[in-house]
């Protein structure tokens, strides 16, 4: 772990030293940090997505599995020279990841910090980005064993049993809410956009079978809410294994519309953002 965590540092300090480096310059540092790390914890076939930024809103950059197809969580990361975390963790944009998803780390690449359902649980600084920054070497490497501690915790989430109707309904409302405002609404102002012209497609559809008087606004939120009930429809008629992919097989042939927005939500290749917490409402 020791030697891994070095040339993570290593890696890092050699991007901020070319001096044009931006956020997503450390990506694949991270990424293969969270791989090999996974490798040396004997966690099999864990899966890192790396997710499109265009703008603040939408997802966390990063989504990791667990290797068995349920998803662990998410990490959201800024540069290192966002050294004021405690500034971060109160910005809109934080608390509505922290508010949605149950599992998530923030990180400058060398502070994590996680959070369980919204509060913070462990944080470590493994290395001093200004070292890097200001003096161009890679800082001494700290807290190896809090940062394994940190991890293990992260890994070893899993969502918990809705136990009863209320729980499951304010979930499903809580990414219903991100679904609408972070995902859709977002899409159909990106103008040009292989997602916009998609989902516009079914705003136009919406409005000349449904409701004709029908807003943008309002369609984002009906069309969050139908992608929720259609995936627990479709979940209470699977038996077995349920993803969105698989979604499109349960959703009774009865209901037209329902079917058309499943055929692109589970068949086709809807946008990466939609993709991401479509999962995450599957699961």
């Amino acid at each position: 772990m020791k030697k891994l965590l070095e040339q993570y540092l290593k890696n890092l300090t050699e991007t901020s030293k070319r001096g044009d480096a931006r956020e997503e310059s450390y990506y694949k540092y991270l990424d293969e940090l969270i791989k090999r790390y996974a490798e040396i914890q004997n966690i099999k076939n864990v899966d890192v997505t790396i997710l499109p930024k265009r703008t603040e809103a939408g997802n966390p950059d990063f989504r990791v599995w667990d290797g068995k197809n349920h998803i662990t969580g998410y990490i959201e990361a800024k540069d290192p020279s966002v050294t004021n975390l405690d500034y971060v963790e109160g910005t809109e944009q934080l608390q509505r990841y922290l508010s949605t998803f149950p599992n998530v780390i923030l990180t400058n690449f060398y502070e994590f910090r996680l959070y369980r359902d919204g509060q913070r649980i462990a944080q470590v600084m493994i290395g001093r980005p200004v070292i890097a920054k200001k003096l161009q070497t890679t800082p001494p490497l700290e807290n190896v064993d809090q940062f394994k501690e940190l991890f293990d915790l992260f890994f070893s989430f899993s969502l918990p049993k809705v136990q009863s109707a209320r729980s499951l309904a304010i979930e499903l409302a809580k990414r219903t809410r991100f679904l609408r405002d972070e995902v859709i609404a977002v899409e159909m102002e990106e103008n040009g956009g292989k997602g916009h012209k998609q989902i516009i497609g079914f705003y136009d559809a919406f409005k000349k079978y449904l409701i004709a008087t029908l807003t943008e606004k309002q369609f984002a939120d009906l069309y969050a809410q139908t992608i929720t009930y259609g995936l627990f429809a479709a979940r209470t008629r699977a038996n077995g294994e349920f993803n969105r992919k698989l979604a499109f097989d349960f959703i009774p042939h009865t209901i037209g519309i329902l079917r058309d927005v499943f055929r692109f939500i589970s068949l086709e290749e809807p946008p990466k953002s939609l993709q991401i917490i479509v999962d995450d409402i599957a699961e």
